[in-house]
């Protein structure tokens, strides 16, 4: 099995894993527990068409910040904790700057991966591949992003102990870098997403989304929508 770490794009047409660790990849996740579906898109009037046509909750930000006459932000804890009213469909449309960007341009089978999930994500792209898997770095509006490196190197360390596989210099180096819980969480505390998100008040998100393997939850990206796999 080839395993790569890419930044933005992905180099394969087989298994690709998107991570946008603060905070698109793990609110997708943790949406799975009450949501049947989530509907990424790319344009605050696209999310208010979709929220329409299905009835739907909608969720998202921009600079962080939830959207005015959103019903929740791009926020995990909010996410997990919100109650859908009786006469709204389970159906979630997300809209963020940078997870849902990514994700448009992908023409493989794309799980996604966070913190909460690495070991789930990695079991079942091993599963799924034929020959390669390839982990996407979301990163923060074209450029590098630590907390989506460091959250990567989890997620192909249990690829690599799942299967036998070539890892790219890069993959390696994520490994490495992740292999310290103590300060893989430091580091996504202190990259300049934690900071944002501490600045605007929103330092529970951060400490949610550093909680390490604890849901199984895998969604799959297929037909424009995410489902749990």
């Amino acid at each position: 099995m080839n395993v790569s770490l890419s930044f933005e794009k992905t180099n394969t047409c087989d298994v690709s894993i998107m991570v946008d660790a603060l905070r698109a990849s793990t609110t997708i996740t943790l949406a799975l527990n009450n949501f049947n579906t989530i509907i990424p898109c790319f344009s605050l009037d696209e999310a208010v068409r979709l929220s329409d046509k299905y009835n739907s909750i909608i969720a998202g930000e921009r600079k962080g910040v939830k959207i005015e006459r959103f019903d929740i932000g791009n926020s995990p804890v909010e996410v997990e904790n919100f109650q859908i009213p009786y006469n709204k469909s389970k159906t979630l449309i997300l809209t963020t700057t940078n997870g849902t960007r990514i994700l448009k341009d992908m023409n493989s089978t794309v799980l996604i991966g966070c913190l909460l999930n690495a070991k789930s994500v990695a079991e079942k792209a091993v599963k799924l591949a034929e020959k390669e898997i390839d982990v996407v770095m979301a990163g923060f509006k074209g450029e590098f992003a630590l907390e989506d490196f460091l959250v990567s190197g989890e997620i192909l360390y249990w690829i690599n102990k799942f299967t036998d596989c070539n890892l790219t210099d890069l993959a390696k180096s994520a490994i490495l870098a992740s292999r310290d819980y103590n300060h893989l969480k430091k580091g996504i505390f202190s990259s300049r997403s934690g900071i944002k998100l501490k600045k605007i008040g929103k330092i529970n998100d951060v400490k949610c989304c550093v909680l390490k393997n604890i849901s199984k939850n895998v969604a799959i990206y297929k037909y424009g929508k995410l489902k749990l796999l």
